[in-house]
C-alpha cells in the first residue's frame, strides 16, 4: 500500500494546487470585468453628461458608482428604485422650498424631518426597497440645500438639472452591466430553486425513513427558512433582469409558499410522533411510524432522476391509500385515547403529503418552457416589520440632520450643505446596519483616502493635460483601485468609501476648475458629514442585531399566534408563513449559532409555526360548516385563551390554556349536533394540547400540574 499511495501524495498535491490556483484565477477574472462595466459605465456617464452640456457631470458618474453590482439584475433592480427615489426625493424638495422659499429655520426643520422619515423607511423594507427611500431624501437635500441659501427660485431648474443627470447615469449602467460580459442573476435563481427543492425532498426521504438524527431537525428548519427568505430577494431582483423569470414571478411565489407550508406541516408531524415515543406505551406513534414509511418509499428516487409530475403521481397514490391504511392500523389500537393520538397524526400526515404534492408539481410548473399562468393562486411574501426600530432611526437621523442644521445656520459656512448631503446619504445608507459606527468609520477611512488620492489626480496630473480621452487616462489609475477593493469581501466597504470619496471630490465638469481652497473647504466638510453621521450611531445605534429589537421580534413572533387566531382568513396561511419565516430569519441572522438565544428561537419559532397553523385550519374547518352554538362558545374561548398565552406567556395563562382547551375538547367528543366538523376541531385542539404540554419543549417553563381530571392520553415523558 505505501508504495501506491507515496508517488500519488505529490500528484495530488499538484492536482490541488493546479485547481486552487483555476479558482483564484476564475475569481480575479470575474473581479476584473467588474471593473470594466464600472469603469466603462463611469466615463461614457461622464461623456454624454459634458455632451448634453448637464450643469453637474459628476452627479451622472457618481451615480454609476453608487448603483454597481457585478450582477446585472442587481444593477437593474437598484436602478428602478432609484429613479423612485429621485423623483420623490425630487417633489419633496420643490414642495418644502415652495413652503419656505425665504425662512431657513423652517425649511431646515422640514427637510430634518423629511430626511428622518426617510430613514425609518429603509429599515421597514429590504433590499433595494429600503434604498429607494434613502434616495428620497437624499435627493431632496441636494435639490433643495445648495439654492435655499441663494436662489431659491432655481429650485426647479435644479431638480430637472438633478433627474436628468441621475437618469443617465442609471441608463448607462445598465446598458453596460446588460450587455458588457454580463453576470446573470438567473442562473443564482434556477440554483436556489433547485437546491432548496432538492435538499428539502432528501431531508424528508431521511427523516421519514429514519436516517437522520433528531439533533439535526433544528438546523434543517433554520436552513429552510434561509433559503425561503434568500429565494424571494433572489425573485424580487432577477424580475428587473428577465423576461422568463418575470413571466414566472407568480410561480415563483407559488413554489416558494408551498414549500414553507410543507415544511411547516412536517416539523410539525416530526414534533407529535417524538411526543408520543415519549408516552408510556407508544402504540400510535409505532403505528405512525409504520402509515408514513411508504412516504419515504416514494422519495427514494432523486429530484435529477424523476421528473417532478412523476413524483408528484407517486407522492398522491400514497395520499390515496392513507385512508385504508390508517383504518387498519387503527383497528390493531385499543385505547381510545391512543386511537385519538393516531387520528391526529393521520391528519396531520395526510395535510403534508398533500402540501409536499403541491409543492412539487409548483416545482414541474416551472420546469415548463411556457408556464400556464391561469388558475395560478396569486400569493404575496409578507415582512415583519418593528416600526420601534424604525421609529429610532427617524429620532437619530432627524436629530442628526437638526444638529447640522444649526450649526450650518449659526455659522454662515458656505458648506454647510454638503455637510448636511453626506450625513444624509450615510445616515440612510446603514440605518439597518447592525454594527453602523464601524462601517461607517471603515467608510470614513476609505473617503478620506478617496480625498488624497483626488487631490494628487486634480492638482498634480488634471492640471497638466487638456481633453476628455487624457482626462480618461489620468483619472483611470486611481479610479479602478475602488471598484476592485469592493470585490474583496473584506475591503468592499473601505472600497465604497474610497471611490465615492474620489468621486465626490473631484466632481469633474466641462471645463474643470482648479481651486485649492474650495478643494480642501469641500473635502472638510465631507468628512465633517460623514463623522457627524458616525457620531449619531454611536450614541443612538440601530436597533438591528440588538437584545432589545430581539426581544421585540420574538414578541412579534408569539403574536402571530393572534395573527391566526383573529386575522381575516383569505389569504391568512400565506401570510403567516412568510411574517414567521422572515422575523425568524431576522433574529437568526444576529444571532449566535448554538447560543442559548438561538435555541430559545427556534423553540418558539417551532411552537408559534405549530399552533397558528393549527388555529388557521380549525378555523377555515368551522368557517366550511359552522359549529353547534355551545361547542362554538368553548372553541372560542380556547383559541382567545391561546393568543392571550402567546401575547405574554406565564404560568397563569398556560393553565387557563390548559383548561379553556380541555373544556372545549370534552364539548368536542360529546357534540352531537355537527359530529362531523366537531371531530376535526377535536384532533386541531388535540394536537395543539399536545403541543403545550410538552416539557421537553418551551413550554417547560410554563407548564402547571392541573386539578382538572387526567384524559389518559397527553403524557410529556
Amino acid at each position: 500500500m505505501s508504495t501506491v499511495s507515496s508517488p500519488a501524495a505529490p500528484n495530488g498535491g499538484a492536482a490541488n494546487g493546479f485547481s486552487a490556483f483555476r479558482g483564484f484565477l476564475g475569481g480575479e477574472a470575474d473581479a476584473w470585468l467588474f471593473v470594466l462595466r464600472v469603469t466603462l459605465s463611469f466615463f461614457i456617464a461622464g461623456w454624454l453628461a459634458m455632451r448634453m452640456q448637464l450643469p453637474q457631470p459628476g452627479t451622472a458618474m457618481l451615480t454609476t458608482v453608487i448603483v454597481m453590482h457585478r450582477q446585472s439584475g442587481m444593477v437593474l433592480a437598484k436602478g428602478f428604485y432609484r429613479v423612485l427615489g429621485t423623483l420623490i426625493g425630487a417633489a419633496a424638495a420643490l414642495a418644502v422650498v415652495a413652503m419656505f422659499p425665504q425662512q431657513r429655520e423652517p425649511f431646515l426643520l422640514v427637510m430634518a424631518l423629511w430626511i428622518g422619515a426617510c430613514a425609518a423607511g429603509a429599515t421597514l423594507h429590504r433590499n433595494f426597497k429600503s434604498y429607494a427611500f434613502v434616495l428620497a431624501g437624499y435627493t431632496a437635500a441636494i435639490i433643495a440645500l445648495p439654492v435655499i441659501t441663494t436662489h431659491p427660485g432655481n429650485v426647479f431648474d435644479s431638480a430637472v438639472a438633478r433627474i436628468t443627470e441621475v437618469m443617465l447615469g442609471l441608463v448607462v449602467s445598465a446598458v453596460i452591466s446588460d450587455t458588457v460580459l454580463p453576470v446573470r442573476l438567473r442562473d443564482n435563481l434556477r440554483n436556489a430553486v433547485r437546491s432548496q427543492y432538492a435538499n428539502f425532498l432528501e431531508f424528508v426521504r431521511e427523516a421519514l425513513l429514519g436516517q437522520l438524527p433528531r439533533e439535526h431537525m433544528e438546523q434543517q428548519h433554520l436552513r429552510m427558512v434561509r433559503e425561503a427568505v434568500a429565494l424571494e430577494d433572489l425573485r424580487s431582483s432577477v424580475i428587473f433582469e428577465d423576461p422568463e423569470a418575470r413571466a414566472r414571478s407568480l410561480h415563483l411565489l407559488q413554489f416558494n409558499q408551498r414549500f414553507m407550508a410543507a415544511s411547516t406541516s412536517f416539523q410539525s408531524l416530526h414534533h407529535l410522533i417524538n411526543r408520543l415515543m415519549r408516552q408510556d406505551a407508544p402504540v400510535a406513534a409505532e403505528a405512525l411510524l409504520v402509515l408514513y414509511r411508504p412516504l419515504g418509499m416514494a422519495l427514494q428516487s432523486s429530484p435529477q432522476e424523476l421528473p417532478a409530475e412523476e413524483l408528484a403521481a407517486r407522492i398522491r397514490q400514497v395520499r390515496l391509500e392513507l385512508p385504508a391504511r390508517g383504518k387498519a392500523l387503527r383497528g390493531e389500537i385499543k385505547g381510545a385515547a391512543q386511537a385519538e393520538d393516531f387520528e391526529v397524526g393521520t391528519g396531520l400526515l395526510r395535510r403534508f403529503s398533500q402540501e409536499l404534492e403541491s409543492c412539487i408539481r409548483a416545482r414541474g410548473q416551472l420546469l415548463h418552457r411556457v408556464a400556464p399562468s391561469k388558475g395560478v393562486e396569486r400569493v404575496r411574501f409578507v415582512r415583519g416589520n418593528d416600526r420601534a426600530g424604525a421609529m429610532l432611526a427617524f429620532v437619530r437621523t432627524t436629530t442628526t440632520m437638526l444638529v447640522l442644521g444649526t450649526f450650518w445656520a449659526a455659522t454662515g459656512w458656505p458648506m454647510g450643505a454638503n455637510v448636511m448631503l453626506l450625513a444624509t446619504i450615510f445616515s440612510g445608507l446603514f440605518a439597518t446596519a447592525p454594527n453602523a459606527a464601524r462601517l461607517t468609520g471603515m467608510v470614513l477611512s476609505g473617503y478620506i483616502a478617496g480625498l488624497v488620492a483626488g487631490y494628487v489626480c486634480e492638482f498634480l496630473v488634471l492640471t497638466r493635460l487638456d481633453g476628455f480621452a487624457l482626462l480618461v487616462a489620468s483619472v483611470l489609475p486611481f479610479f479602478i483601485v475602488g471598484p476592485y477593493l469592493t470585490t474583496r469581501p473584506k475591503l468592499a466597504i473601505i472600497g465604497l468609501g474610497y471611490t465615492m470619496g474620489l468621486v465626490n471630490i473631484l466632481a469633474i465638469t466641462n471645463p474643470m476648475a482648479f481651486d485649492p481652497l474650495h478643494f480642501f473647504n469641500d473635502a472638510l466638510s465631507q468628512v465633517v458629514g460623514l463623522g457627524a453621521a458616525a457620531v449619531g450611531f454611536a450614541l443612538l445605534p440601530p436597533a438591528v442585531g440588538s437584545r432589545w429589537l430581539r426581544r421585540r421580534q420574538m414578541a412579534a413572533l408569539r403574536a402571530l399566534v393572534r395573527l391566526a387566531a383573529q386575522a381575516p382568513l383569505p389569504g391568512l396561511r400565506h401570510r403567516f408563513e412568510s411574517m414567521s419565516s422572515d422575523l425568524v430569519h431576522q433574529v437568526v441572522a444576529h444571532t449566535l449559532p448554538g447560543s442559548e438565544d438561538s435555541r430559545s428561537l427556534l423553540a418558539w419559532a417551532l411552537a408559534v409555526n405549530e399552533t397558528g397553523r393549527a388555529l388557521i385550519h380549525l378555523r377555515h374547518d368551522v368557517a366550511r360548516q359552522p359549529l353547534s352554538a355551545p361547542l362554538h362558545r368553548d372553541v372560542d374561548a380556547a383559541v382567545n385563551a391561546l393568543a392571550a398565552f402567546f401575547g405574554q406567556p406565564s404560568r397563569q395563562a398556560w393553565l387557563a390554556v390548559d383548561i379553556a382547551l380541555r373544556r372545549a375538547s370534552d364539548a368536542a367528543r360529546a357534540d352531537t349536533d355537527t359530529p362531523e366538523v366537531a371531530r376535526q376541531v377535536l384532533y386541531h385542539l388535540r394536537l395543539v394540547r399536545l403541543a403545550m404540554v410538552d416539557d421537553h419543549s418551551v413550554m417547560s417553563a410554563y407548564i402547571v400540574a392541573s386539578e382538572a381530571p387526567e384524559e389518559g392520553v397527553i403524557h410529556a415523558d
